[in-house]
C-alpha cells in the first residue's frame, strides 16, 4: 500500500513542498492541503524563542511610538532647573516620571525617551518601505529583463554603493535647514536602496529560471501575470529578510546623524539628540545618556532578532 503520510507534491505557482497527510476518517484517504513556503515559515517563526522576543519588544516599542500619552503625561520639552537639574533616578513609587531621573535642562528623561520612540520609528520604518519598494522594483526590472535594463541599473547601483552612507546623508541633509522626518527619511531612502536592489536581482534572476516560471510562460501568460504571480511572491523572501534587518539599521542611522546635528532639527525629539546632549555629563551623570541609548541598543536588537529567526526560518538549509 502507498504511504500516506508524507507526499511531495509540485504545484505550478511555486516550489515544491513538504505535505503532511491528515488523520483519515472512516477509512478515507483525504491528504491536508499543502503547506506553502509562508505557511511553513510562519509554523517554524512561533517555536522560535528569538522571533517570540524580539516580536514582543516590537510590538511594546510600536505601542510607545503610536500612544506615548499611555506611558507618561510629562511635557518631554518643559523643565525645572530649580528642582530637577541632573537629579539622579528615583524609583520610590511604581508610576512615575522620575525612573530615568533629569537632564542638564531639568526635562524628564523618561518622558523624553518615550516621546523620542516616534520619530526614530518613524523613519526608520518609512526608510525601509521606500527602499522595498524602489529597490525591489529595480531589481526585479533588472534581473527579469536583463540586456540593456540590466546593464543601466547595475551601473547606477554601483555609482550610489560608492557613495559612503553616512557621509552622503550628511551632504544632503546639510541643504535642508529644517530636517523634518520626512526629510531624513527620504535622505536615507534615497541612498539606502542599492542593497535592496541586488538582492532582488539575484532572486529574481534564479526565479525566473525554475519549471514553473517555465510552464507559465509556455501556457501563455504574460510578464505582468508571470512578475506579479509567479516571481514576485517566490522571489521576496531574501528581500523580507534584508528589510527587517535594515530597519534597525536605519534607526540607528538616524540617531547617528542627529548625533552629528545633522538630523532631526526645529526642536524635535530623538534619541540621537539626547544622546549628543548626554555626552558633557557621561562621567559624574552617566544616567543622561544610558536610558536614550539603551531604549536605542533595545529597538535595534529587537529587529536584529527578528531577522535572524525570519532568516532561518525561511532558509531551508538552517534548519
Amino acid at each position: 500500500m502507498p504511504d500516506l503520510t508524507k507526499t511531495e507534491t509540485t504545484d505550478a505557482t511555486g516550489p515544491s513542498a513538504d505535505v503532511t497527510a491528515a488523520e483519515p476518517k472512516n477509512g478515507g484517504g483525504n491528504v491536508g492541503k499543502p503547506r506553502s513556503l509562508w505557511g511553513d515559515a510562519w509554523r517554524d517563526l512561533r517555536r522560535r524563542p528569538l522571533f517570540v522576543i524580539g516580536g514582543l519588544l516590537i510590538i511594546l516599542v510600536l505601542l510607545v511610538a503610536a500612544f506615548p500619552s499611555l506611558f507618561t503625561s510629562t511635557n518631554p520639552a518643559s523643565g525645572d532647573l530649580q528642582n530637577h537639574f541632573l537629579q539622579k533616578p528615583s524609583y520610590g513609587h511604581l508610576f512615575q516620571e522620575d525612573w530615568f531621573g533629569y537632564d542638564r535642562q531639568g526635562r524628564s528623561i523618561y518622558a523624553r525617551v518615550v516621546h523620542g520612540t516616534r520619530n526614530s520609528v518613524m523613519v526608520g520604518f518609512g526608510v525601509t518601505i521606500l527602499i522595498t519598494l524602489f529597490g525591489g522594483l529595480m531589481g526585479m526590472l533588472a534581473g527579469y529583463f536583463g540586456g540593456f535594463w540590466d546593464t543601466l541599473i547595475s551601473r547606477l547601483t554601483d555609482v550610489f554603493f560608492g557613495i559612503p552612507f553616512l557621509l552622503g546623508a550628511m551632504v544632503v541633509l546639510n541643504a535642508f535647514p529644517n530636517r523634518s522626518v520626512w526629510v531624513v527619511t527620504g535622505a536615507l531612502a534615497f541612498l539606502g536602496w542599492t542593497q535592496i536592489t541586488r538582492v532582488m536581482r539575484g532572486a529574481v534572476i534564479t526565479t525566473k529560471h525554475s519549471d514553473y516560471v517555465t510552464a507559465a510562460r509556455a501556457l501563455g501568460a504574460g510578464t505582468k501575470r508571470i512578475l506579479l504571480r509567479h516571481i514576485l511572491p517566490n522571489a521576496m523572501a531574501p528581500v523580507i529578510v534584508i528589510a527587517t534587518i535594515a530597519l534597525g539599521t536605519y534607526i540607528v542611522a538616524e540617531s547617528t546623524l542627529s548625533f552629528l546635528g545633522l538630523g532631526l532639527a526645529g526642536g524635535e525629539i530623538s534619541w540621537g539628540g539626547d544622546i549628543s546632549d548626554a555626552v558633557a555629563d557621561i562621567r559624574n551623570n552617566p544616567h543622561t545618556l544610558f536610558f536614550p541609548a539603551g531604549m536605542l541598543s533595545l529597538t535595534v536588537l529587537a529587529f536584529i532578532m527578528l531577522g535572524d529567526a525570519v532568516r532561518e526560518a525561511l532558509d531551508p538549509k538552517l534548519r
